[in-house]
This record gives C-alpha cells, sequence and structure tokens, in this order.
C-alpha cells in the first residue's frame, strides 16, 4: 500500500511538473505480469514507466545508487532492486525472470542506453533472452520528450502499445535465429510508438 501511496504521489509531481499525458491505457493487460520494453530519454523514465500499472513494477539500478541510504530506500520504494557491476549477464538475467516468475512487472531499456532524440536506437540481446527464459508478454512503451532534456512545463507523453505475446515472439533459449527476429518485432514496436510523431 505505501508502495502504491508513494507512486501516486511521484505521478501527480510528474503531472504538476511537466506537461504530462499518457495514451494506450487500455493497452495494458489487468492480471499478468509483463516485460515492459521501452526507449530510455531521462533518468526518469523508470518512475514513468510504473504509471498506470496495476501489479507491481520492479526494474534494474546499479548498486551504487542504493548507498545513500534515503535514496536508497526511495527507489526501492518505486520497485528499483541493485544490480553489481560486472555481474554476469545471465545472473542479472536470472534475477529479471525471477521477479517476472513472481507477478511482477518488469522493466527494461532494451537499448541499454539514453538517446538524446525521439529515436530508438539498436536493441540489445537481453530483452529476448528474457522473453524466451520468462515465456511473459512483452509491453512496448514509448517515452517522447520535448527537446533534449526535461524541463520544467516541458512535454512528456508516455505512449503504450499493444502487448506482445510469447506466442508471437516464438523466442527458441540458445536460437540466434529467434532471438533476433524477436529483438526486431520489439524495435518496430518501439519505432512505432516513438517516431511515429515529430517531436
Amino acid at each position: 500500500m505505501a508502495n502504491k501511496v508513494l507512486a501516486s504521489l511521484v505521478t501527480f509531481a510528474y503531472k504538476v511538473w511537466y506537461d504530462f499525458s499518457i495514451e494506450g491505457e487500455e493497452n495494458i493487460p489487468p492480471e499478468e505480469g509483463v516485460i515492459i520494453a521501452s526507449n530510455h530519454r531521462t533518468y526518469a523514465d523508470p518512475v514513468i514507466l510504473t504509471m498506470k500499472m496495476k501489479k507491481p513494477v520492479t526494474y534494474m539500478a546499479k548498486e551504487e545508487l542504493f548507498r545513500n541510504k534515503l535514496f536508497g530506500a526511495f527507489i526501492t520504494a518505486l520497485g528499483a532492486f541493485p544490480v553489481k557491476r560486472g555481474a554476469g549477464d545471465m545472473q542479472v538475467i536470472e534475477q529479471c525472470v525471477e521477479r517476472l516468475r513472481e507477478g511482477k512487472n518488469f522493466v527494461i531499456f532494451p537499448e541499454g542506453t539514453r538517446q538524446k532524440t525521439n529515436k530508438v536506437g539498436r536493441l540489445k540481446t537481453g530483452i529476448a533472452v528474457i522473453a524466451a527464459k520468462s515465456g511473459a508478454t512483452v509491453l512496448p512503451k514509448g517515452i517522447i520528450v520535448e527537446g533534449e532534456k526535461l524541463h520544467f512545463r516541458g512535454k512528456v507523453k508516455l505512449r503504450i502499445g499493444k502487448p506482445i505475446p510469447p506466442e508471437d515472439l516464438q523466442v527458441v533459449e540458445g536460437d540466434r535465429h529467434s532471438i533476433n527476429a524477436a529483438k526486431a518485432k520489439i524495435y518496430d514496436a518501439l519505432k512505432e510508438l516513438v517516431e511515429v510523431e515529430n517531436e
């Protein structure tokens, strides 16, 4: 309950501080935990992506961010869990899959880094591997920001796409062809959400 109250307060603050809007709320699956795949524009993206989700949302954050106890408690309450730099890729992926199996929504930025424009960069393989190991639905989301950085009353739009069920991805763990095909499908979904408008 405390987490939901905090998330509601943060959402309210965003709507006051920015010219914020959400499209496609009807596309959110009501029950199952999903992989939330999004482009990455700002440090605020993890919080933006938790908005309107009906089940708990979790996401990775580098271990160093938890050293400040107050800030660490804040992002933990919003669903973050620490990932150690240098940890093996499969170890991190197993952590992600475990949370999906607990029924939580899991946020991932498949580009692996922030972009300075409303363009979708090349995706890394992790998104397809997590989809293969978890069998979870992928929910694509696009974040569109006015200008290079967030600023007071700047336009920020969250666009929620249609879910991509595992049968549409048909990812086979360890099969490079199916992994690349799934990655391409997710990329196309993100591109349609983010680049459909020249903002």
